[in-house]
C-alpha cells in the first residue's frame, strides 16, 4: 500500500479511508452519535535544530552549502571539467561550523566577537558555492556542460532543476542567519528550519518534554468505537478554535447525521463555536470554558453529562498515542508535504482497521 499511495497521492489515500468509514458505517460500528476531536503534531523527518538557535542555523547554512557542492561533484562526473570549475569547499565550511559551535560554548564579550567572525566566514563561503552553483547551472541550460549520451544528458537536466531548486533555499538560509547573528531579529520571514523539508513549522504545543516540535498540525476526529472518521494535514497551523465548526460539518458529511454530543479540550472553546453547534442541532457541547468567572457556567461544566463528556474526550489523547506508537505518526517518513498526508492517511487507515476488526471479533 505504501508504493501504491505515492503513485496515487493523498486524494486516493483520503478516499479509501472514507471508503474504510463507509464499511464501519454499514457493519453499524459508528453512528454517529458521539464525536471528539483533538489535534496534534506529526514531525516531518529533518535534523532535528540543535538547541541553541545560532548553532542551528549554522547547521542549516553548512547542509545547504554541502548539498549544493554534492550536485555539483555530480555534474562534473557526468561532463568533465567544460565550463564553471569547481572548487570544494566541503572542508572549510565544516571547520567554520567547528569553529562557531567553540564560540557559542564560551561565554564573554570576545567569544561573541569570535562568534561574529566565525558567521562571516561561514556566510563568505557559503555565498562562493552558491555563486558556483548557478553558474554550474547556467553552463548546464546553455549546453556548455554536456553529455553525448541521452541518459546522462537526462541526469544532467535533472542536476540543474535540483541546483535551481536549492539555490534559492540556502540563499532564504543565509538571509535569516544574517538577521539573527548580526541584527537580533530571531522571527525572519519564511524562516526555514531545513532546507529538505521547507515547510516544517516550529509548533508550541505546551509539552513539558517537548515544548517545541517541527512538523506539521494534524487533526484527529473520532466517533464510536474509536473510529477516526476525519483527519487532515494543515499547510499553516490553525487555531483550535477555528476547527470545531468544520469538523462537525465533516461528521454530517461523513456519517449523514449531526452529533448529539461534541467533546473537545479547552482550546476548541468560544461561545461564538457552542452557539454556532446548538445552531446546527447539537445537543451537548462539552468543550470547557477555563477563564470562565460566570458561576452559571461553572455549575453547568459540572454537571453529569459534561464531565462525561470529558471523560470520553481523553480517549482522544489516547487515540493519538497509539497513532503515533503503533502507526508512526510520530514523524512521517515520507517527503513534502504529499508525502505526509500520505503517511497520516495510510496510518489513520491502518488504525480504523484494526478497531472495526477488533468489534466485529466481539460480536461472533
Amino acid at each position: 500500500m505504501g508504493r501504491l499511495a505515492r503513485q496515487l497521492g493523498p486524494a486516493v489515500v483520503q478516499q479509501a479511508h472514507e471508503r474504510v468509514v463507509a464499511i464501519a458505517r454499514e457493519e453499524k460500528i459508528v453512528e454517529g452519535r458521539k464525536m471528539r476531536v483533538d489535534t496534534t503534531v506529526v514531525e516531518t523527518n529533518i535534523h532535528y535544530p540543535t538547541d541553541s538557535s545560532l548553532l542551528g542555523d549554522a547547521e542549516r547554512t553548512y547542509r545547504g552549502g554541502r548539498v549544493l557542492i554534492r550536485g555539483m561533484k555530480k555534474v562534473e562526473d557526468i561532463a568533465g571539467q567544460a565550463g564553471a570549475r569547481l572548487r570544494d569547499r566541503s572542508r572549510s565550511v565544516k571547520l567554520r561550523v567547528l569553529d562557531i559551535a567553540r564560540a557559542a560554548r564560551s561565554k564573554g564579550a570576545q567569544s561573541q566577537d569570535k562568534l561574529k567572525k566565525g558567521y562571516e566566514k561561514l556566510l563568505a563561503a557559503t555565498s562562493r558555492v552558491v555563486g558556483q552553483a548557478k553558474r554550474f547551472a547556467q553552463d548546464i541550460a546553455a549546453g556548455v556542460k554536456r553529455s553525448a549520451d541521452i541518459m546522462q544528458q537526462a541526469a544532467l537536466e535533472g542536476l540543474r532543476k535540483e541546483l535551481d531548486t536549492m539555490v534559492p533555499r540556502v540563499q532564504q538560509v543565509m538571509r535569516q542567519t544574517k538577521a539573527r547573528v548580526f541584527g537580533g531579529d530571531t522571527h525572519a520571514e519564511g524562516k526555514l528550519f531545513s532546507v529538505f523539508e521547507t515547510s516544517t513549522e516550529a509548533i508550541r504545543k505546551g509539552k513539558a518534554g517537548k515544548p517545541t516540535e517541527f512538523g506539521k498540525m494534524v487533526k484527529i476526529q473520532e466517533a464510536e468505537n474509536q473510529i477516526v472518521i476525519d483527519y487532515e494535514v494543515y499547510a499553516k497551523r490553525p487555531s483550535d478554535t477555528e476547527l470545531l465548526i468544520p469538523a462537525i460539518e465533516a461528521h454530517e458529511q461523513q456519517l449523514g447525521r449531526t452529533p448529539r454530543l461534541v467533546a473537545g479540550d479547552a482550546g476548541f472553546y468560544s461561545a461564538k463555536n457552542e452557539a454556532t453547534a446548538q445552531e446546527k442541532g447539537v445537543q451537548r457541547v462539552s468543550i470547557p470554558n477555563r477563564s470562565t468567572k460566570s458561576p452559571e457556567r461553572k455549575r453547568q461544566q459540572k454537571k453529569r453529562w459534561f464531565r462525561n463528556g470529558q471523560k470520553w474526550r481523553t480517549g482522544s489523547e489516547g487515540r493519538i498515542s497509539v497513532l503515533k506508537r503503533r502507526h508512526g505518526l510520530n514523524r512521517s517518513r515520507y517527503k513534502g508535504d504529499d508525502g505526509i498526508k500520505r503517511w497520516v492517511g495510510l496510518g489513520v487507515i491502518a488504525d480504523n482497521f484494526i478497531n472495526i476488526g477488533r468489534v466485529l471479533s466481539n460480536r461472533t
